[in-house]
């Protein structure tokens, strides 16, 4: 994510709570909304305005989104698209955690403006024996390019893991169109996000499940087989090559002091494949990969589907 952030804002109590990236500004407390405004650089607004040809006639059913700041242009969107300012994105989270809050953690800008978010701590979860140290986030784009997205992630403590599991009844991500109804939505999220709690539970539950299921290593291998393995009748020796190299970074991360104890459960296995997932880097360090990472932070992570998908 470093290439990609802008502008930036994350608390560090602690004194070592700093990004892995080190961007950003440093406050020494967990923050209210108008503080993580301010310091996050997210105090502009986004303007509409007609877009028109070198001739000048304007282009009718679409317009330009404006950040008010520079007039840099954030995106072209249609006719029906309502844009979600983020004021009114930290006044949406505000209506959760109730308002003049201080638990603002993170907060900032990604790809010029195009992608805003911000993050407020909740309370904590006890899985298996590991303080949980559970977040909602809310991300939006101001390019077109997608939905609002409010989710709840629970990271642990000790090696800050992010662990997007698809838990059966709860879902864990609301996403919002940038339409006529996105008001009307935001409001319906206000009730379902205070169901919070419910995750938690629902998590911790499931956390306890997993780490009381016994996971053989052949088990594990056979596993790791079907997810890294290349689909495909005669695979190159490239491929072959990769899919061991995968298999060889999920058993370094599988040995990982914090995990090291849930060795042979299904917890440990899914706590591996979400550092692998989350921290390792890929095999191709392309420019977007930091960009993608952070969406599948925010949607979750294929392999680490799979992997909850094989053990549960």
């Amino acid at each position: 994510m470093s290439a990609n952030v802008e502008t930036m804002v994350y608390s560090n109590i602690t004194g070592r709570d700093i990004p892995w990236h080190g961007q950003g500004v440093s406050i020494n407390h967990f923050m209210t909304s108008e503080e993580a405004l301010e310091y996050s650089g997210l105090n502009w607004d986004v303007v509409s305005k007609p877009i028109q040809v070198c001739g000048g006639k304007k282009i009718e059913g679409w317009t330009a989104n404006v950040r008010s700041s520079d007039g840099s242009v954030l995106g072209v969107v249609g006719k029906r698209y309502r844009i979600v300012q983020n004021r009114d994105a930290f006044g949406f989270v505000d209506g959760i955690i109730g308002e003049g809050a201080a638990a603002y953690d993170t907060a900032g800008s990604l790809n010029g403006g195009k992608t805003v978010w911000m993050l407020v701590k909740l309370d904590q979860t006890d899985l298996v024996g590991d303080a949980c140290d559970n977040y909602l986030c809310f991300a939006n784009t101001h390019d077109g390019s997608g939905s609002v997205k409010v989710c709840i992630t629970p990271i642990r403590v000790v090696c800050n893991n992010t662990l997007n599991a698809a838990l059966t009844s709860t879902s864990r991500i609301i996403r919002m169109r940038h339409t006529t109804n996105v008001d009307k939505r935001i409001d319906e999220a206000r009730e379902v996000l205070g169901l919070t709690a419910r995750y938690q539970v629902e998590l911790a539950e499931f956390a306890e499940a997993m780490a009381k299921k016994k996971l053989e290593d052949i088990q594990l291998r056979t596993i790791l087989n079907s997810i890294f393995d290349p689909k495909v009748k005669k695979p190159t020796d490239l491929q072959k090559r990769n899919a061991e190299e995968c298999k060889q970074a999920f058993y370094v991360c599988y040995a990982a002091p914090d995990i090291a104890k849930f060795q042979g459960t299904a917890w440990g296995a899914i706590n591996a494949m979400s550092d692998l997932v989350g921290h390792s880097l890929p095999h191709r360090q392309t420019k977007t990969y930091d960009e993608m990472n952070w969406g599948r932070i925010m949607d979750g992570h294929t392999l680490f589907d799979q992997m909850v998908a094989a053990v549960r």
